[in-house]
């Protein structure tokens, strides 16, 4: 069963997040920042990673800390479910459109920790949540499931829907990379042998 719980509490934010990669896309969301909640949704539907996550934050204070480290966490959870990585694709990628917006992510499981962001938000909030935000939970993710990711703006002008689009091909780019491909017969898929 390649799934992981994570409980994290420091003095801004209390987490519990649980997933398992091989699920098929339910999942049940609070981190009481509405937008986050619907990317995070998004991102389980279309992964197909199974996903619980409750956060208590320091909400009064703004969403970075919430935003921040529910990254963190959802970085450590499929880093440990992933295990050695024997076995997995390792690599993912997507050019998803979301109407007038078109992002492309890609993906290296490689155990090296990178993050290549190179999408303008035309407005400074969506909803509740500050649209710099977006980044910060990449490179928290990127950190601490020590992987590569590109997320680069093709096109788009309507906030909301880039990062609906940033969510949903960073979703199908994880659900690609994560899979595993029979063909490895269960071998690390590195010529290092270690990932």
């Amino acid at each position: 069963m390649r799934t992981s719980q994570i409980d994290r509490k420091t003095r801004e934010t209390d987490i519990s997040l649980r997933l398992d990669l091989d699920g098929t896309g339910k999942c049940s969301i609070n981190t009481d920042c509405g937008f986050l909640n619907h990317m995070l949704e998004l991102f389980s539907k279309h992964s197909r990673i199974d996903l619980d996550v409750t956060c208590k934050g320091d909400t009064e204070v703004d969403f970075h800390h919430t935003v921040e480290d529910v990254g963190i966490v959802l970085g450590q959870a499929i880093s440990e479910a992933l295990g050695d990585k024997r076995g997995i694709t390792r690599y993912g990628s997507m050019i998803l459109p979301m109407d007038e917006t078109l992002v492309l992510t890609a993906i290296d499981i490689s155990g090296r920790a990178y993050l290549g962001f190179d999408a303008k938000m035309p407005c400074q909030k969506v909803g509740d949540m500050d649209t710099e935000l977006v980044e910060e939970f990449f490179w928290a993710f990127v950190r601490n499931c020590n992987v590569t990711l590109h997320i680069k703006l093709l096109d788009g002008k309507n906030t909301h829907h880039i990062i609906e689009g940033i969510f949903k091909s960073f979703a199908r780019t994880m659900k690609t990379a994560v899979s595993v491909d029979p063909s490895l017969g269960g071998e690390i898929p590195s010529s290092k042998g270690v990932l």
